[in-house]
């Protein structure tokens, strides 16, 4: 990881994938990483991600062993008796994963999601204050 940056995008990225939909054998979903923007602010970091058609309900965000994960599932809007006659672009889902340094406060990591666009403050922590260490003679 870059000493620069407390935030870099993980590996192991998946990109407009199909994927078996786990409520119907027959049907399948196509799995999407949502563009991010990532900047700085006085306080840490924010990240926004585009997630058009994910709800609040949808939306899974979780931090663990130092990896921020994002997923979003996105519901098919077709009225049940409607019959797609043309599509211009896939329904599916977005994941995203970054790595996160020890620069970021875990505990007070914020997050919202406002029209399809997800916006997650990451805080610094804060630096441990150089202290004197007395030396005593043996």
């Amino acid at each position: 990881m870059s000493t620069d940056h407390p935030i870099e995008p993980s590996q192991d990225l998946v990109t407009a994938n199909r994927i078996e939909d786990s409520t119907s054998a027959a049907s399948d979903r196509f799995v999407f990483t949502p563009p991010i923007d990532i900047f700085e602010t006085a306080d840490g970091l924010v990240l926004r991600a585009d997630l058009p058609g994910v709800s609040l309900e949808s939306l899974e965000l979780q931090i663990q062993d130092n990896r921020l994960t994002l997923f979003g599932r996105v519901e098919t809007l077709l009225p049940e008796d409607a019959v797609a006659v043309h599509r211009e672009f896939e329904v599916g889902d977005f994941l995203r994963s970054f790595i996160l340094s020890d620069e970021v406060d875990y505990d007070r990591i914020t997050a919202r999601l406002s029209h399809g666009v997800l916006e997650v403050e990451l805080p610094r922590a804060a630096q441990a204050e150089p202290r004197r260490i007395q030396v005593n003679a043996e």
